[in-house]
């Protein structure tokens, strides 16, 4: 009889002298509280009192290589005591980038809400998964309701929606669902005999759009852009053109993506003259609203997406204006005939038993494309029950104002270069040294001036002292790109600013 192998050994299968006593758990719950206290204390700390005063810095930057040594990144075989954790999580505070400073302007999401941060450390402690009824019966009805109070702000009675991980997921589903509609039996069958589709989109439209089509295999080249205005908004009259031509080359336009707030200039695409482009060639109308559709809330701004209720789907990104905390990203839907589940269901039995003692409408995770979904609705929820929709729409409004103090201010100043007026809360502008001043016709003015903006970036960076993104747009060089909507952030903030980049760029 042969050997047996090692796996076949029933060596120390009674007896695992390896483990420690099996009628103990492996984890210390005493030990495991104190450690999660005292985490919690350095957390409150480092991020939520330093990270939020404007006397404490941004960012302490560090080098890759010196980060990697002072954060001890290494995983070894034995575990580390609870002082040298806890030192642990001091460091990962310490050098990360202080988001929630009110001198934080880098990105759209900034900030923070201490209601919705309950909400996200409640759900990170409950750690539930959101796709059956049975597993989280709290948040199942949660999410409804709180989908139906965005869709409510769109103008629809009726609908459907789904919280997705960002607002790229977002866009990507929308075409999904776009597509199934037009062609149920891709779901089955799947490339095989379809005609090749069109997506119409904008040059200043969100990455996204064009990695959802390569990843839906409509393929990159199929995504044909529409020229845009001054402004960065899509034009109708071009849009309407792009199709015919498209169909007379034998293609099968389906999705139109706008854009409520592009990314880099935060435009707006004029929904209601799109809408009757959609609806004369019968295409399925999506809208990019991830960082503008919290205009929604506001009686004075919401005109900047009047047609919105026309459209088939929104992408909304509260976690971006209303500060609700990474992530927390919603698919709105017009559609009222369960597209969602139909195109996405897999009806595994094991999940989704159709005999349960309960309705299992409620069991919702087959509308998603994953299996595993965070709940992402209660930091929101939680936020929203605190302030209301009055003390949101206060936040959009506030941030306009804001927005009109800083450009006020440009005006005033030598060397701020406004790319144009901003619609939304995004301003653009260059900085243009003293040594560059009344040179534009100099041959090299262009370079020169292209390097400003990522110098003055480096050099407050290092320093700690504030944020602030940059970027070139088409012909456009290099320039800076301010969000200023943080509820944190006051006009001593924005003096800030503008003296900063003075500072940090006059001996340029």
């Amino acid at each position: 009889m042969a050997d047996k192998l090692p796996l076949e050994s029933d060596e120390h299968v009674l007896e695992p002298t390896n483990l420690r006593d099996l009628n103990e758990p492996l984890i210390d719950h005493a030990e495991g509280q104190l450690f999660l206290t005292e985490a919690f204390n350095i957390i409150v700390e480092e991020v939520l009192c330093k990270g939020t005063d404007v006397k404490q810095k941004v960012c302490e930057w560090k080098e890759p290589e010196e980060l990697a040594e002072l954060l001890d990144l290494e995983l070894r075989e034995g575990g580390e005591g609870q002082q040298k954790l806890l030192q642990r999580v001091r460091d990962v505070a310490k050098y990360s980038i202080k988001t929630s400073h009110p001198r934080f302007f880098n990105q759209q999401f900034a900030g923070v809400d201490y209601h919705a941060l309950a909400g996200r450390f409640l759900t990170e402690t409950l750690n539930t998964n959101l796709f059956t009824y049975e597993v989280a019966p709290v948040f199942v009805l949660m999410e409804m309701e709180v989908l139906r109070g965005l869709r409510q702000l769109v103008g629809w009675k009726e609908g459907d929606g789904i919280f997705c991980p960002g607002g790229s997921t977002s866009n990507i589903y929308a075409m999904n669902l776009a597509r199934y509609q037009l062609f149920p039996e891709v779901k089955s069958q799947g490339l095989y005999g379809l005609p090749r589709l069109a997506i119409f989109s904008s040059p200043e439209s969100h990455y996204s759009v064009k990695k959802g089509a390569a990843l839906l295999g409509i393929g990159t080249d199929n995504v044909i852009m529409v020229k845009v205005d001054d402004g960065g908004r899509m034009i109708p009259e071009d849009l309407d053109e792009k199709i015919e031509l498209s169909k007379s080359q034998g293609a099968v336009p389906f999705l139109v993506s706008c854009t409520s707030g592009t990314t880099v200039q935060g435009a707006f695409d004029p929904l209601d003259r799109i809408a009757d482009v959609c609806d004369k060639h019968k295409l399925w109308m999506h809208v990019d609203a991830a960082w503008g559709g919290s205009v929604l809330f506001s009686k004075q701004h919401r005109h900047l997406m009047k047609g919105v209720d026309r459209v088939n789907s929104v992408a909304w990104n509260p976690h971006k204006m209303l500060v609700a905390g990474l992530q927390c990203s919603a698919l709105l839907l017009k559609d009222t005939t369960n597209l969602l589940k139909r195109c996405h269901s897999a009806n595994a039995t094991y999940l989704f038993q159709q005999d349960k003692f309960y309705d299992v409408n409620l069991d919702i995770g087959d509308k998603s494309v994953q299996c595993s979904r965070k709940v992402d609705c209660l930091k929101l929820w939680l936020m929203w029950k605190a302030v209301g929709s009055a003390g949101l729409a206060e936040r959009v409004d506030k941030a306009f104002v804001h927005v009109r103090y800083l450009v006020e201010q440009m005006k005033k100043r030598d060397g701020f270069h406004l790319l144009r007026e901003p619609e939304f809360v995004n301003v653009c502008f260059w900085f243009i040294p003293p040594s560059l001043r009344g040179k534009e016709g100099n041959a090299d003015y262009q370079d020169r001036l292209a390097k400003v903006a990522p110098t003055v970036k480096e050099r407050m960076m290092k320093q700690g002292t504030m944020m602030v993104g940059y970027q070139p747009l088409g012909d456009k060089i290099n320039f800076f790109r301010v969000i200023a909507f943080s509820p944190l952030i006051s006009l001593k903030d924005l003096d800030f600013f503008l003296n900063e980049i003075e500072r940090l760029g006059n001996d340029l």
